[in-house]
């Protein structure tokens, strides 16, 4: 899967960056490496709360769809 960041120089020095696909998902380094290993986790932990957080009926299907 492929997600789009936005990686922004920080004011104080360092980068932030956000995931517009997915409210709320940020993350921050001192370097682009490190806040692109960060963006890396924190898409994972987004993703994992988000599919925790569904409960699903008895007739209810879970599919995975490939874009």
């Amino acid at each position: 899967m492929n997600i789009k960041a936005i990686i922004h120089p920080a004011e104080e020095g360092g980068y932030w960056a956000e995931v517009p696909a997915l409210p709320g998902c940020i993350t921050e380094g001192d370097t682009i490496e490190e806040v692109s290993a960060n963006l890396k986790d924190a898409i994972e932990g987004w993703l994992e709360v988000a599919s925790s957080s569904h409960k699903l009926g008895q007739s209810d299907q879970v599919v995975e769809i490939a874009v």
